[in-house]
Order: structure tokens, then sequence, then C-alpha cells
């Protein structure tokens, strides 16, 4: 930082006389640039390592004991989301294969409550989830009795290990042959779901369309009449013989995307209280001693009407979590994509020791990191993102906690509500460096950071969550539920050993009306859902939002890196979606800065580093417009014949070489403690460049666009299906799919070729050549060019796929382009010399 600082010094002291226009952007821009890494190192000064201990859970929650004689779970409930919109995009194999996985998850099965919000209401999605829950009657069985992991069938058929390794039970072999041969029967009849439901609704309709000439020819007679005309709905049917509620083939009124009625179908039980075992079957596997229950799972899919404004995920969110307060009231929940699948069966008991843990009632969430299976192995477009997941993230998890990422992420339901934790700090000063307990948690300073419930219980909730009477009752329920064992002096707001060893009620008519009546489009009207309830609405990345309102109250997250990986999905390998998917991130941080959820808006009970970091979140992407100027300054300097110092003399070359190095060693370091590799590093590093030059810039501009002038931005859902060629698994990767993205970093690479090109051709040709000018230039237009290369390996396709032709005209474009130049600016020396310059 000192070095740094210095260097800015000298800079500022000592311009370019010669080109003061290009001293005074590359000033500019480098001062942005230390205030960008300023930001972004600030928060990484306090990284820490956490590690559960099952074993002491299992010890305190699920062995006999005085309170717990029969030594039956103890732990709260987990209610489980999962997230889907468009069958086309997101595959229904890929998300039966994700709920297959939470079904298997190593907990207590009767605490565990499964939701799927499908928010396109496609009957496709839903007849998918039947057939998942059929295969899982023995798929989770097969788990439980040969404790396969992962429990995801698609990622464990898929494993190049011996699947014997480890396995001692003599029929576990014939067993895993005869799941394989299931397994793949179930995906036959997923793939033909879209057929089958075709060929079911061309029937129905041609039926009904039949019982209307019928009833014509009796009405006339046995005649139909030559002028009449049939409307007979093209209806999408169900296997029952009834009408799909949801969204149809044909669209109608009631049943397109955006306007249908909600649905809720339970389609696995609640499990008994007590283990039900399997027994021998000859057609089947040999389940003896094998609990052979299955979880809770529920089909969502709220209710949309054209009128209303849905706000996205975030809304699907909400009513799942309305929904899910009314079915089981789970005290924590975790949130999964469609494509992030369980790979680690104990992930949830990991998450839950530091839920359960003493102060652990003042943890909001436990985040995981992301981790991705199908990148290619030179992980091109660091899709990893382990800078961030491994870096970042453990950092601030030694401040106030991870931010919340979207997926992989375990709640407590109370935090969600918008209340405050039971125990917070202020700190003030400057710096934050003055910290303080907050003595009166119920009357606060700020509107912000007020409690939902100013006065009675009964007055105030139903106002702000809405009028059912049911869901305002089981809040103070899942807070109780949430709190850890009060087993020892020194733990605060517990509550007692036994407390949740009571069976849960099974579900009833009225309890399934009221969890469909909290769905509905109109309910969230005059509350605060959207707003300090639940995921909040505004912004296309409502996941940071959310964790930001959290910490700005008080409470404080937690980062759960397991050493098997908890969860395991998939991310866009082609550089348009990867570019695309940077977009709406940058975008939805660009909403943040201009929003009151600015981290200089912040409460006190932010933490100085914590309010840093959503600072940095906020103000990233506005680095892309000088990083672009800079990333021109090497083009232009060689076009002009001049660099951004006077000369490259020893005090500016120290200095560059005194700040490499420390930029080289704060960079080890991080990589040291953090575990990621060197070239993970170099990837993450390129792609900042790439993402910055092009996404970023853009995000800037549509966030302005919509500051100014208020146009809406939209963004198409991320695919998760992989590509076409089924011999290549990272086909998709050479895949060019031309985007406006395209255009800055594309035109940066053509600008800085050409100015190699004219720069070396002007200092041959010029009488006393300044070759360090040359040198320095070119130093920097290499350095950009490197970055880039990732972004031009990509444009290029499959190796060997680019057609000579096009080297060849690049190189003549760029001789022709260098001897124009030397014509319009002839190199410096005597007149006479440059006057006899001729072709």
């Amino acid at each position: 930082m000192i070095a740094l600082t210095m260097f800015l010094i000298w800079r500022v002291q000592n311009p370019n006389r010669e080109a003061m226009w290009l001293w005074g952007i590359s000033i500019v821009c480098e001062i942005w640039f230390a205030f960008s890494w300023l930001l972004d190192i600030l928060p990484k000064f306090n990284p820490i390592n956490r590690a559960a201990d099952l074993a002491a859970l299992k010890d305190k929650f699920e062995t006999p004991g005085p309170s717990n004689p029969t030594g039956r779970s103890d732990l709260p409930g987990m209610d489980v989301f999962i997230s889907t919109a468009d069958p086309d995009k997101e595959p229904p194999l890929v998300t039966a294969n994700t709920i297959l996985s939470i079904l298997a998850v190593n907990y207590p099965i009767e605490k565990v409550s499964i939701y799927i919000s499908d928010d396109g209401g496609a009957i496709l999605t839903f007849e998918a989830m039947a057939e998942a829950v059929k295969f899982a009657e023995v798929w989770v069985p097969f788990c439980r009795k040969h404790d396969i992991e992962p429990r995801n069938p698609d990622s464990y058929f898929s494993q190049k290990m011996d699947p014997t390794k480890n396995k001692k039970r003599p029929d576990f072999v014939k067993d895993r042959r005869w799941i394989k041969r299931e397994y793949d029967e179930f995906k036959v009849r997923i793939n033909g779901l879209p057929e089958v439901i075709h060929k079911r609704c061309k029937m129905y309709n041609k039926n009904e369309e039949m019982q209307e000439k019928k009833l014509v020819k009796e009405k006339n007679n046995g005649v139909i009449p030559p002028d009449h005309k049939f409307e007979v709905t093209k209806a999408t049917w169900m296997a029952d013989g009834t009408h799909w509620p949801g969204t149809w083939f044909n669209p109608a009124p009631d049943h397109a995307k955006g306007d249908h009625a909600g649905i809720l179908q339970i389609m696995s039980k609640v499990p008994d209280n007590d283990p039900i075992m399997g027994g021998p079957d000859e057609k089947r596997l040999d389940f003896t001693g094998i609990d052979i229950r299955l979880p809770m799972f529920a089909y969502v899919s709220r209710e949309k009407r054209k009128c209303y404004d849905h706000n996205k995920k975030a809304g699907a969110m909400n009513a799942l979590v309305r929904a899910s307060a009314i079915l089981s009231n789970g005290a924590f929940i975790l949130n999964l994509d469609c494509d992030h699948y369980i790979y680690n069966s104990m992930a949830i008991r990991e998450g839950m020791c530091y839920m359960m843990d003493r102060g652990g009632d003042r943890i909001c969430y436990i985040q995981f990191p992301q981790r991705f299976e199908g990148i290619d192995p030179s992980d091109r477009y660091a899709n990893h993102n382990t800078v961030f997941f491994d870096g970042n993230m453990r950092a601030l998890d030694g401040l106030q906690g991870p931010v919340y990422v979207g997926t992989g992420c375990m709640f407590r339901r109370y935090a969600l509500y918008g209340f405050p934790p039971p125990r917070a700090n202020e700190y003030s000063g400057v710096f934050g460096q003055n910290k303080a307990p907050v003595k009166n948690m119920v009357s606060p300073q700020s509107e912000e950071e007020a409690p939902l419930t100013s006065g009675h219980p009964d007055l105030d909730l139903p106002k702000k969550f809405g009028n059912s009477t049911m869901f305002t009752e089981s809040i103070a329920v899942a807070e109780f539920q949430g709190r850890p064992l009060a087993d020892h002096f020194s733990v605060k707001n517990g509550r007692a050993p036994g407390a949740l060893l009571m069976p849960r009620p099974p579900l009833d008519a009225p309890t399934a009306a009221e969890a469909i009546a909290v769905i509905s489009c109109w309910y969230e009207d005059k509350t605060e859902w959207g707003d300090r309830i639940g995921w909040i609405y505004g912004s296309v990345t409502e996941d940071v939002v959310t964790g930001y309102r959290m910490h700005n109250r008080g409470w404080r997250s937690v980062y759960c890196i397991t050493k098997r990986d908890a969860f395991r999905g998939t991310a866009p390998i082609n550089l348009t979606d990867r570019l695309h998917q940077v977009l709406r991130w940058a975008t939805g941080s660009v909403e943040i800065f201009f929003s009151r959820n600015n981290a200089i808006l912040a409460t006190s009970r932010l933490k100085f580093l914590q309010r840093i970091a959503y600072l940095n979140v906020g103000i990233y992407p506005f680095t892309s417009i000088f990083l672009v100027v800079y990333c021109f300054l090497p083009a232009l300097s060689l076009f002009s014949g001049k660099f951004i110092v006077q000369s490259l003399d020893i005090h500016f070359l120290s200095y560059l070489l005194i700040i490499t190095l420390c930029l080289v060693f704060i960079s080890l370091l991080e990589v040291k403690w953090s575990g990621i590799g060197l070239e993970e590093w170099w990837r993450n590093e390129q792609f900042w460049v790439i993402g910055g030059t092009s996404a970023h810039l853009v995000a800037v501009i549509q966030g302005l666009l919509k500051v100014i002038a208020g146009i809406e931005i939209s963004f198409t859902l991320t695919s998760k299906s992989t590509g076409e060629d089924e011999d290549d698994i990272y086909a998709d990767l050479y895949v060019v799919k031309w985007t406006g993205l395209f255009i800055m970093p594309l035109f940066i690479i053509i600008m800085n070729l050409v100015a190699l090109v004219i720069g070396f051709s002007r200092t041959v040709y010029s009488v006393i050549p300044e070759w360090s000018k040359l040198f320095g230039g070119a130093f920097f237009s290499f350095w950009v060019l490197v970055h880039m290369y990732p972004f031009a390996k990509g444009l290029m396709g499959r190796r060997g796929r680019v057609p000579t032709i096009v080297y060849v005209w690049a190189g003549l474009i760029s001789i022709t382009s260098s001897l124009l130049w030397i014509v319009i600016s002839p190199p410096q020396g005597n007149a006479d010399d440059t006057a006899t310059l001729k072709f």
C-alpha cells in the first residue's frame, strides 16, 4: 500500500510534457485501479477456516439420554427449496436427479420437506417429478443400504472410479446392476414424456372434438350444418383425464405463461415418525433392515395473472416460504437451483453444526461454496470462480460473514421474516473501531433496524405478513424450533432438550387450502413481502440484496467449506452464455449502487470491513470504464510514438518492479491460505479483463439507463442443457454465438495488434529510433493481448477451424495500415528525409 501510494505520487509529480493527454488519462485510470484494489483487498485481512464436528451433533441431538430416552432425533426441521422455470432450458432429467439426491439426504427423514417451485407451470416438469418419486422408492433405500455417494444417480453412474471401492456387502454388485437398469429405464421414460404428453393431449382433444360433433348432430337431426364452425379448445391434459391447471402447449385464457392458477400437489406424503423397514423382494432389491421412508415432497406453481408483477425468482421463493410455513414450517430453509444437487449427503448436518452451536441463534444463513461439473479442464473462462469462493468468501467469514450467492444456502426462517437477531453489536468511529452491544433490541434507532412488531403481535403481524392467521401463528414456532439447546449456562436464547421429539401432524384439507391461498398472486398486496420480508425485490441480483439486509440488521453468516463438496452444479462453458451470466450479475451490482441498498447508507450494525466488501459489490462494474480506456492506451502510445511517462528511466522501472513484486507476493500469499492453484488465479485475472471490457461495461450502461430513463432490464434464463455433440462433453465450449458483448474486446485486440505493427514500422523507419518508447508500448500491448487470449480462442472455435485466409488478410491489413500511418504521420527526423518517402 505504501509502495502504491509512493508510485502514484511520483506519477503525479512527473508528468510527460510531450504527451500530457496520454499522461493524464493514465493517471486517472491508475488512481481508480488503486482505489478498486483497496476495496477488494481490505476485507481479506482476516480469513478463517472452520470445521464441523458431526460426532458432537449426533451426541447432543440423537443419543439416548434423560430428556430423550429413545434416542429419537431432536434436530430441527429442514425445508429444501428447488427453483425451476422452463423445462426447455432446464431439462427435467437434470431437475429430477437433483430431487433424487435431496430425497436421499442423510438427515432425519421425518424432519425433511422438499418443495419445487415450477414458475412456468409446465406439465412436463410436473410429470417428471412424479416419475422421480416412483424411482426414488428404490433409489433412496439403495443409497442407504450401500452408503452411496453422490446420491445423484446420473453423477454416480458417470464416475470414473471403481464403484466397488469400500463396499463390503456381498450383494452390492447385483444390486448396482439392477438399479442401473432401473435408472436407464427411468431416463427413457423422462426423455419420452414430451411425446407421451403430446399424444395424450391429441387423443383427448380429438375425443372432445368428436363429442362436440355428436352434440351438433343431435341438435340438427343427425346432420352437421355446412356453415357450422367447431371451436374446440386445444387443451393440455393430465394422465387422469382432467385439464392441466397450469400452462398449456396451446396458450389459452387462464392457461398461459404468466396467467394460470396456483398448483400445489403433495407427491410424497408426510412420512411416519417411526422407521419403516423394508424386506426381501425377489422382483426388486433386498431392503431388509433398511428404512424405506421418503421425505415429504411437494410440487408448487404459484398463481400468475397478467395484471401483477410476479418479481421473477424472488417472488417464487417467497411463495415457497409461505406455502412451506403452512405445510411443514421447518425452522431452516435450504435453497438450491435445479441443477445444483447434493454431492455430500452429510452437508445439511455440517451446516446444522453451526446453527445449533452456542451463539448460533445469531446466524442468519450458512453459505456453502459453489462447485461445478462439466467445466473444460483448462477452465478457459474461469467458471470455477475459485478466487471468489475460496478467497473472498473465506475472508468475509472472518468479518460478519459471506454474502448470499443465490444457491447452496441454508437460511434461518426467522431471519428471512425480517426480524433482528436476539443480540447484536453496533460499530461506531471512523473505521468502526468502537464496538458496543445493542442495549435495547425492542426500540432500535432507524427504520431499517425496526422490528416488524412494534406493538402486540396480533395487531402488527397480519398487517405486515398478509391475512393468513395460520401463517402468522407459525412464525413464533419457527423461531423457537431454530434455537440451540439450552444445555449449558452459557447458551443464551436456547430451547429445552427434547422439545422437538413430537411427531408432525398429518396434512388435512384445510391446511392444503390455506397453502394454496398464500401462493395466490394477490396475497402480497399491502404487505412487506419483498420489501423487508423474504427475498427482496427490485434487483436482478436479489440474492446479494437479501443477504445484505440481514447483515444490516445485525445478523452474521457463516461460510461452510466441507471436506467433500457439499453441492455440485453446472455452469455455462460457452463464451456467450458466460458473458451474459456475468452481465446479469454486474447489472445487479449497478442497481445496488443506485439504490437504498448501497453500503454507504448501511446501519451501524454493519462492520466497517463488511461495509467495504458490500461497497465493492456495487462499485466493481464501474472499473470497466477505466479498464477499457487503459486497454487502449498501449495502442494510442504506439500510434502516437509517445508513452505515459517521459522515458523509461530508473525511477519508473524501479517503482514498477517494486509494485509488481508486492502484488505478486500478495497474490502468492492469497493463493497459499486459500488453496487456489496458480493456473486458477491466472484464469481469473484473464477473465477479469475479458468481462470488464465487455459485460461490466454494458452493465454500467444498462444500469444508468434504468436510473436515468427508467428503462427496465430483462434477462433470459441461463440454459442448463449440454451441447448437442454426445461424443464431446465440451462441445458447447467451441460454439460461437455472436453477441454485442464481443464488440469492445474484439476492437481492443485489433487495435493493439495493428498498433504493434505500426509502432514497429515507425521505429524501424525513424531516423533516430526510440526503442524505449516502442518497448514500453509493446510491453503493455502484449499485457492486454495475453489477457485477451481466452477470448480470442473462444472466437476461433475448435482448433484448426479458422481458415488460413483469415491470418493472411489479418497480416495484409496490419502491414497496409502501418504503411498508411507512416505516410499520414511520418517518423520524426529531418524534413528532407521524410519528404522522400514514397511507394
